[in-house]
């Protein structure tokens, strides 16, 4: 997203997306601008579906007080065919002391809106859901490069492994590993920071049963459940322990670095891989996936105790890692 100020305060401004987060964080970033430029800024927040060409009209006609003003129209692929043909005939000639932002989900529904702002050279904000693994990563990064700090890749992947997937959660972590560490952060600044902290995350539990503790991931299990974290992600990280034990122990041998841009994972989590891969075979991973596919399974489809469910898991898992003895 790009940084929006006083100085380059646009008139017309598009965000584009379904991710709550950026949305709001664009929409606020821009009011705080306007705010900044002129304390005495009005706001004016409207639901596109709601809004009546009338109505618009009067918001965007020239103010007889004048000063500045911020219109938000949120929801803007639900406006009536009417109010989108005013709304991209303002976007045209828009009125120098009025800042109009709108919020546009994306998609087919009131797309002449979204593309009508577009040719009238509207400053556009992309907020979509961020799904995959390396645009969480770069938005760790970028946050806490916002909230003026410097953080590595490999810190990025441990603050992730730690906090999970949530953009407020990560949000939140961020703004504190800044406010707390002065803005330099590594990995082992994170490790540091979320030792103990069994509540923020299944990759506790994960990582003391690929290791065969299971009195460690029981506690931290039992812990986590204690806390109310949800058991979906516990099962997924047990689930992902397993499966990247499996795939860094085929790579075969070599270092850390020289494998992980072949397996696509930052450095240090092929090296806890591979210490945590000693004492696997190939046959127990197999079993240990089926064991963690099974507890997938009745997780998310709604198991009546999906807590004995993970824990289940977790004897199994170490079973495998022992010959089916345990550990």
């Amino acid at each position: 997203m790009s940084a929006v100020t006083a100085s380059n305060l646009p008139r017309l401004r598009l965000v584009i997306g379904d991710e709550e987060l950026l949305v709001s964080r664009a929409v606020s970033d821009t009011i705080d601008a306007a705010r900044a430029e002129d304390p005495d800024t009005e706001v004016r927040r409207r639901p596109g579906g709601e809004l009546v060409a009338g109505e618009l009209a009067e918001m965007l006609s020239p103010s007889l007080f004048g000063g500045r003003r911020v219109i938000v129209i949120e929801d803007g692929q639900d406006t009536k065919k009417d109010v989108i043909a005013a709304l991209v005939g303002y976007a045209g000639s828009p009125e120098d002391d009025v800042v109009l932002v709108v919020t546009h989900a994306g998609g087919a529904k009131g797309k002449a809106l979204a593309d009508g702002f577009k040719a009238a050279g509207a400053d556009v904000v992309t907020a979509m859901k961020i799904s995959k693994h390396r645009e969480r990563v770069d938005f760790v990064r970028n946050e806490i490069r916002r909230q003026g700090g410097k953080i590595g890749e490999d810190a990025a992947e441990a603050l992730l492994a730690s906090v999970g997937n949530d953009l407020r959660d990560l949000v939140a972590a961020c703004s504190q590993l800044v406010a707390d560490t002065g803005g330099r952060i590594d990995a082992g600044t994170v490790a540091r920071y979320y030792k103990g902290r069994a509540e923020v995350s299944g990759f506790n539990v994960a990582d003391a049963v690929m290791v065969g503790d299971t009195a460690g991931a029981l506690e931290a299990l039992r812990w986590a459940l204690h806390v109310g974290v949800d058991p979906v992600p516990i099962a997924d990280a047990i689930a992902d322990g397993v499966r990247t034990v499996a795939r860094v122990a085929a790579a075969g041998k070599g270092s850390a670095y020289q494998l992980a841009g072949s397996l696509g994972m930052p450095p240090w989590k092929v090296e806890r891989a591979q210490r945590q891969a000693r004492g696997w075979t190939a046959e127990a991973l197999v079993d240990a996936m089926r064991a963690a596919a099974e507890c997938n399974a009745a997780v998310k489809g709604g198991s009546d105790d999906r807590g004995y469910a993970l824990e289940r898991a977790v004897f199994a898992v170490v079973a495998a890692r022992g010959g089916g003895t345990g550990r």
